[in-house]
């Protein structure tokens, strides 16, 4: 029965975002697109918050495709890591939590707990400092929300990392990190699409990260 009811729903959200992705390529407004098609599946608020992830209009998807760049190309560019946003769909990639390959290309994760995130275990960012530091980028600064509790701390945690990886740069909160990002004038970490939409080039490091560990993300 488990297994039936897994298949259904699993049907359920294929057919759902095959009718998304038509309606948005006729010019549709994504979300009321994404309202109408759920609410006919009858998915639930988890589904929808994915399909809202996962699915973007072809010519959006196609834009942001153009603009991604493999972390070899970090090669000795200043780089700007959208804190909280690699850091915890890393944490997702490590810890086995379902990450998705989106139509544009990056990967994302569906947790959504950025306001009541604690904190990520040593191991997360150092996964992250890795894969940074094999690329050997110019300089690398992290941004991270100041609205979050105790992000000074993770970010001063990070910037006493840097050293050890031989990356230089910096670690620090901003009450702005998304017009930061949008007009650093960087390649840029993040798996946002607002702000991959605003930027020149953008980098998954998330996505890099599930590579280097032999791991596939889900597809809808």
């Amino acid at each position: 029965m488990e297994r039936e009811e897994k298949t259904d729903r699993e049907t359920a959200m294929i057919l759902a975002a095959e009718d998304i992705r038509h309606l948005l390529s006729r010019g549709y407004p994504r979300t009321g697109v994404i309202r109408f098609v759920s609410d006919h599946y009858r998915l639930e608020t988890r589904d929808r918050y994915m399909l809202m992830r996962v699915v973007v209009e072809p010519k959006v998807a196609a834009l942001r495709i153009g603009k991604r760049i493999p972390c070899s190309g970090i090669k000795d560019k200043e780089i700007m890591v959208d804190g909280y946003n690699v850091i915890i769909a890393t944490e997702s990639v490590i810890s086995g939590e379902s990450v998705f390959l989106c139509d544009d290309g990056f990967i994302r994760d569906i947790r959504g707990v950025f306001r009541n995130y604690k904190n990520p275990v040593e191991g997360v960012c150092r996964q992250v400092l890795e894969i940074l530091s094999g690329y050997k980028p110019d300089s690398v600064t992290f941004l991270f929300d100041a609205q979050i509790s105790k992000s000074g701390m993770l970010a001063r945690y990070i910037r006493g990392l840097l050293p050890r990886y031989s990356l230089s740069g910096d670690a620090r909160t901003s009450k702005h990190v998304d017009f930061d990002l949008k007009h650093c004038d960087m390649i840029v970490a993040t798996g946002d699409g607002n702000i991959i939409d605003e930027v020149r080039s953008a980098v998954d490091i998330p996505g890099c990260i599930l590579e280097k560990l032999g791991k596939k993300a889900c597809t809808i």
